[in-house]
């Protein structure tokens, strides 16, 4: 039945939030003379959330509420050097290298002849356009989608646009929020494979109990279903 099978990027084809999770942590170093590390921490999920429908998904957006995290914590009393260190602290996440998720290749391989790939992920554009190109695995994809946003609206356009239905559509991805539900809500299909650090955004406390829902423990635990 499924004919594609979509994959996300970030922290499911290679690495991603512990960057995030490091510059936050220079974020909150650079800040201490303010907030103690906690509440600068607390300020920036809350930049990060006010800013998601202006900003919407990346390293840029990341650095925007940064730099607002840091003036609204000081009370506009930083000096112009810590908003240059926030955007040097965004360049360097910028040009980090891309590393692939254990098993990620050999996974694309197995499945390549069988069925349509796909990536579907958010994020900003450039930037995932970057990663995809230094992971050198552009060439299993049919289709790129990286979209504003992963919504049940978001994934019924994409399957519109392969020209499927929406029961021959498979995500995998890590993110329950964005990756599976919604594609279940749908009537596609859905296979969630963790990973060890996951955005507060994108965290939900859901048991999932579907018929066309998955949860695997490594990319490698996915190709059994796929030879039954």
């Amino acid at each position: 039945m499924i004919k594609v099978i979509a994959f996300d990027a970030d922290d499911t084809l290679w690495v991603n939030e512990p960057y995030f999770q490091e510059t936050e942590y220079k974020l909150c170093a650079l800040l201490e003379d303010y907030l103690p590390h906690h509440a600068v921490e607390r300020e920036l999920l809350k930049s990060e959330i006010a800013n998601l429908k202006l900003y919407g998904y990346g390293i840029k957006a990341f650095i925007l509420s940064m730099i607002e995290t840091a003036i609204r914590v000081s009370e506009g009393r930083a000096p112009i050097t810590i908003v240059q260190q926030i955007m040097d602290f965004g360049k360097e996440m910028l040009q980090k290298p891309v590393e692939l998720l254990e098993g990620i290749e050999d996974t694309l391989e197995a499945l390549k002849g069988d069925y349509r790939l796909v990536v579907a992920t958010k994020g900003d554009l450039l930037d995932q356009e970057r990663k995809l190109k230094k992971s050198g695995l552009e060439h299993y994809f049919h289709h790129i989608e990286i979209m504003s946003d992963k919504q049940e609206a978001d994934y019924l356009k994409l399957i519109r646009h392969l020209d499927i239905k929406p029961e021959e559509f498979l995500m995998i991805g890590n993110s329950l929020k964005s990756d599976v539900l919604p594609v279940l809500a749908i009537g596609g299909h859905g296979i969630h494979i963790p990973y060890h650090i996951t955005w507060e955004i994108e965290r939900v406390d859901v048991q999932v109990e579907h018929e066309n829902f998955r949860q695997c423990a490594t990319i490698r635990e996915v190709l059994p279903f796929f030879m039954q």
